[in-house]
């Protein structure tokens, strides 16, 4: 590998263990407190999202998911009653999730909690313009592209 390519290779491993250690750190807030990972919540937002509610595939598009892994992260939401499925009208062999009542509340419960872990984290001081730059190059890995 060159010096170039060195570097690019550690900046990659320090965004992928700071992604785990913080998906670590939510789903420590969320299901110690909720019940819920991070990982579920993801669902559900991306749920509250569609109001029309979303098929399995799309889901797992949106999330960086297989289709079957988010068939097996519904239905525990299902039994806790946060996610409802229901038949797609034009498609009988898809059905649409989405999100329940129940689901709604548990978000709306959760943003404080969400919003004491962010305030805890140290890049809550950056300055606009350094949170432009970061927001930059994140958006530089654009998943579609990967």
């Amino acid at each position: 590998m060159n010096a170039q390519t060195n570097q690019t290779a550690k900046l990659v491993q320090q965004v992928l263990d700071t992604a785990a250690a913080l998906e670590r750190g939510l789903d420590n807030s969320l299901s110690l407190s909720r019940g819920v990972t991070f990982s579920e919540y993801r669902i559900l937002t991306n749920l509250q999202d569609a109001e029309q509610g979303l098929t399995r595939v799309s889901l797992a598009n949106k999330l960086a998911m297989s289709p079957s892994g988010v068939t097996r992260a519904l239905k525990p939401l299902e039994k806790l009653g946060y996610v409802k499925t229901e038949k797609n009208k034009r498609d009988a062999r898809q059905s649409l999730a989405k999100l329940s009542r129940g689901g709604r509340a548990l978000l709306a419960d959760v943003e404080p909690i969400l919003s004491d872990f962010y305030e805890g984290l140290p890049v809550a001081g950056l300055s606009d313009s350094d949170v432009a730059g970061v927001d930059e190059v994140l958006n530089g890995f654009r998943r579609d592209q990967l």
